[in-house]
């Protein structure tokens, strides 16, 4: 290796270049040091310097700063190299999904209807509510002492609002089934609880829930009173026997008293045709 060194010429102002020659062995780089060193030492005043030893000691960190960065550089190249490089699948199209996205519908898991309370509604954490066929009665327990002036309430047809002033709203939601709102009553028992009364429009059928999005009952595990029933009218009364009776068929899995009616009228109906061939007839 040669290396060609500027010295300041005494008699001149311009720098003299002197070859300098050396052989580099790998295995022993300090051997080369050395030769640069004598050479420093005997064609400049370099070494004499007070600053020569701080001097070289920087040449020294700068070039391994310099070393450092290059091989960072080269192991962040070979590790992007190395990573698998993803190919787009290539998914064949239809006329009708080629240009528009596949959308997936999942189903939802419904959430099992519930066992109904004693008064065949729910307990809910903030209120409770049970019903008849013809009302709803929904009891919102409060802190002790309070007055009816206290209470915000709002009932529409569809819709219950319901709490106390300064606080955010106890129950405020769509009900389950619409109420008559003229036939709808509020009032405070022992002035720690509200007890709200509210008078169904349709008086055939069991709510699941008072608001839309509680928890939904069981409506087929409903025990109306039997004393309830003694005082509803004739056709009412039939009516709700007659449910009644269903929902227990459904449950032992047995026919409901319109479908036993079908098969009565039907065996009739064979019992005077004896002559007609029933036995592959499929009836629904």
């Amino acid at each position: 290796m040669a290396i060609i060194s500027e010295v300041e010429d005494e008699s001149s102002t311009r720098p003299r270049i002197l070859p300098f020659r050396a052989t580099l062995d790998s295995s022993n780089p300090s051997s080369f040091l050395e030769k640069v060193f004598d050479f420093l030492a005997e064609q400049s005043d370099f070494l004499k310097k007070p600053s020569a030893e701080e001097e070289i000691s920087a040449a020294v960190r700068a070039a391994k700063e310099k070393l450092g960065k290059a091989e960072k550089k080269a192991e962040k190249e070979s590790v992007e190299k190395k990573k698998p490089v993803e190919k787009e699948s290539v998914k064949p199209a239809t006329a009708a999904s080629s240009s528009e996205p596949i959308q997936v519908e999942e189903k939802k898991q419904e959430a099992s209807p519930i066992a109904p309370n004693k008064g065949n509604g729910y307990d809910l954490e903030n209120y409770s509510w049970v019903q008849t066929l013809q009302e709803v009665t929904v009891n919102i327990p409060v802190p002790t002492g309070t007055k009816a002036r206290s209470v915000v309430y709002e009932i529409k047809k569809n819709r219950l609002k319901l709490g106390l002033k300064g606080q955010d709203p106890i129950i405020d939601g769509e009900l389950y089934r619409s109420v008559k709102p003229d036939d709808c009553y509020w009032n405070i028992e022992d002035q720690k609880m509200i007890s709200i009364l509210l008078t169904k429009q349709d008086q055939m059928e069991w709510w699941k829930c008072c608001v839309k999005g509680e928890p939904e009952i069981d409506t087929q595990k409903v025990e109306p009173e039997n004393s309830k029933l003694a005082d509803l009218d004739p056709e009412t009364r039939s009516t709700v026997e007659k449910m009644m009776f269903d929902q227990r068929q459904k449950q032992m899995g047995l026919p409901t008293s319109d479908e036993l009616q079908k098969q009565d009228i039907l065996k009739k109906f064979m019992s005077q045709h004896p002559e007609m061939d029933f036995s592959n007839a499929k009836i629904n």
